[in-house]
């Protein structure tokens, strides 16, 4: 089972914290946006006797929401369609245990979110590498490279668009190229929309339940956690046509009982009460931290930043030769002096991002979800790190 390359590195930063060090936290996707006030005001005022078990699929008031919002945003489904899980990461592993058999094998795109890995252990099949590279912007590989990787153990293609973690888009020609492969071999096609409200580009993203055609192939896997900034709800989504998938998932579900009933609660009140305004300031925001991320980055000698299309990470190339090294070393004993005290920054080293051997070993995952404030003392700390790293 691999480490996470987003969490090992944090008893560095809490024994940092603890010797009065300011650690700016880039390693993880919590965003510092507060959680709607809808949430807090149907959770405390749910007046339940018992904190009962949900239903497996969910509860019928929150599948109805969830399909609804889709609906609203041109992506028709049903309640039926909808599967509610602890939190996205517990949809992609049911789908892994779901869609395949121990042995068989997912084609996805490195670097990845890393926890793919962790899921892929679990449920008993091997991860099949397409590498995007950061010189070409981690661009899709082209459909035949997808082709080649195809063997009789291959049951799926995995995609995350907009992707964690690089904040690549792919676009809609490419999903529909990739959609036509999997329908022509009979494959699942599984694409983690998780981070599809936080898409900078002008026109609406291609969701892979759009497809037609697709309908017995397409596997979507959502969550609350980005979505409204819920990540500790622990509420995600699970959507597919396919009846038979659903039905076999649901076992999955009924094997772990339900998700939490209150946090269930509080997201079906986000999807009714909250509206297109509450995701274009939340956009807006993240596109001017990322603005501000480039800006400073691309002024830092031999640093590569690719472009930043979604989402709200970048992997970058820094001068370094061991991005694990170097990331252990900032947080364990790099400090910035400022008026305000010793300062330094966490972010995840590449390599765990990758299946490749080797890969990554130049690049860090940055998660830029700190108000623009602490980005800019962020970005300081790491400019000065990178100086004193190579002269040390």
């Amino acid at each position: 089972m691999p480490s996470s390359p987003i969490r090992r590195l944090v008893e560095y930063a809490i024994r940092a914290e603890q010797k009065g060090v300011k650690v700016h936290y880039l390693n993880i996707g919590q965003p510092d946006v507060f959680s709607p006030k809808e949430f807090w005001e149907a959770t405390g005022n749910a007046h339940l006797d018992v904190l009962e078990y949900g239903h497996s699929a969910g509860s019928a008031g929150l599948r109805s929401a969830y399909a609804s919002h889709l609906t609203g945003r041109g992506i028709p489904v049903d309640a039926a369609d909808v599967m509610v899980t602890v939190g996205g990461s517990e949809a992609v592993l049911i789908t892994f245990l779901t869609a395949l058999n121990p042995g068989d094998e997912v084609i996805t795109v490195e670097p990845f979110y890393a926890n793919y890995a962790g899921f892929a252990v679990a449920a008993g099949i091997t991860l099949v590498p397409l590498t995007a590279t950061i010189d070409i912007g981690f661009a899709l590989p082209a459909p035949e490279e997808i082709e080649q990787k195809i063997t009789d153990r291959t049951k799926a293609i995995l995609l995350c668009n907009p992707s964690n973690p690089t904040g690549q888009v792919f676009a809609e020609a490419e999903l529909r190229q990739i959609a036509e492969i999997a329908v022509a071999r009979n494959l699942y096609l599984v694409v983690d929309e998780v981070y599809r409200d936080f898409f900078y580009g002008d026109d609406a993203l291609l969701s892979v339940l759009q497809i037609a055609g697709l309908e017995q192939h397409a596997v979507m896997v959502d969550s609350a956690s980005k979505k409204y900034s819920l990540c500790g709800a622990r509420v995600g989504f699970l959507v597919s046509k396919n009846a038979e998938f659903m039905a076999a998932a649901l076992k999955f579900g009924q094997a772990r009982l339900s998700a939490a009933t209150l946090e269930m609660i509080g997201v079906e009140a986000c999807l009714r009460g909250t509206g297109p305004e509450y995701f274009a300031a939340v956009r807006a925001e993240y596109m001017a931290r990322r603005d501000l991320v480039v800006r400073r980055l691309q002024a830092m000698p031999g640093v590569t930043v690719p472009p930043i299309q979604g989402a709200f990470y970048a992997v970058v190339r820094l001068p370094i030769e061991d991005s694990d090294q170097f990331c252990q070393w900032m947080v364990e004993e790099f400090r910035l002096e400022t008026s305000e005290g010793p300062e330094t920054v966490l972010m995840a080293p590449a390599t765990g991002f990758y299946i490749t051997p080797g890969l990554g070993k130049q690049e860090v995952r940055i998660a830029y979800v700190l108000d623009q404030n602490r980005l800019s003392r962020a970005m300081d700390a790491l400019e000065a790190g990178l100086a004193a790293y190579q002269t040390r």
